[in-house]
């Protein structure tokens, strides 16, 4: 018994954690959360191009708006022809057009706030296809074009294919854009009027043969004229659908 007694006496003394403690405990949780609240703010801000990022915007209620650019006032870019456009972006690996693409998205979602990504595409491209947007694109309203480069090798002949193929995005409103297309076109791209920013960079096959294709969409909203009797209002998109994912022809 003496020493059963003894033994909770000494349990009875032994030291008990200061009320401090428990003080810097709760300082450091709070900060901890405080920290990786942060970082998820950031991360879900600063990346809309992730469609769960996206969502997570739309239900807060702060999607990404697209800046309402003319041809005055466009972010500076390069102008590049199919075959400089061909050697800026062919030669990338997997990984790099991969990540690649989610800086091109992010900055076309942002405004171009990254000047460095922007690129114009310019040139002649003969139109191959043509199809209205809808819910299950990455625009849901417009039409997209796709097309292939006509390249001169000279001024003394005809213009033949070359190797890349662009999907041209107008967003639109105007049911009858579509009208406007048909295929076997030939689109004169230039830098003004058209602003066709690259937003998405990948490969296809054409004849057999790789190709490059661009995803471009235009910058400067306004009237499109096409041919000499029709036009069509451009306007920036109030929503996107980045879980559709880009190419549009996948």
């Amino acid at each position: 018994m003496p020493s059963k007694r003894r033994k909770d006496k000494d349990e009875d003394l032994e030291p008990r954690r200061p009320a401090y403690f428990w003080w810097f405990l709760a300082n450091v949780l709070a900060f901890c959360f405080a920290v990786v609240s942060w970082a998820i703010c950031l991360h879900v801000f600063g990346s809309p191009e992730n469609p769960r990022n996206y969502a997570i915007l739309k239900k807060l209620g702060r999607l990404p708006e697209l800046k309402r650019y003319t041809v005055l006032d466009v972010p500076n870019g390069n102008a590049l022809n199919p075959s400089e456009l061909f050697g800026k972006y062919f030669g990338l690996s997997e990984e790099e057009r991969e990540s690649l693409n989610i800086l091109l998205l992010r900055n076309y979602m942002r405004n171009f706030d990254k000047t460095l990504l922007l690129s114009y595409a310019e040139g002649e491209y003969q139109v191959a296809a043509i199809r209205e947007l809808g819910e299950g694109d990455f625009i849901s309203s417009g039409v997209v074009l796709r097309a292939q480069a006509m390249v001169r090798p000279d001024d003394f002949t005809e213009a033949v294919g070359f190797p890349v193929v662009i999907e041209y995005i107008f967003p639109t409103e105007d049911e009858s854009a579509i009208d406007g297309f048909s295929t076997g076109d030939v689109l004169e791209v230039n830098k003004n009027p058209n602003c066709a920013a690259v937003i998405h960079v990948s490969k296809v096959t054409v004849d057999d043969e790789p190709a490059l294709q661009l995803t471009v969409a235009p910058i400067a909203y306004g009237s499109y004229r096409v041919g000499k009797g029709k036009s069509f209002a451009i306007e920036p998109p109030t929503e996107l659908h980045p879980a559709a994912g880009l190419p549009i022809w996948k």
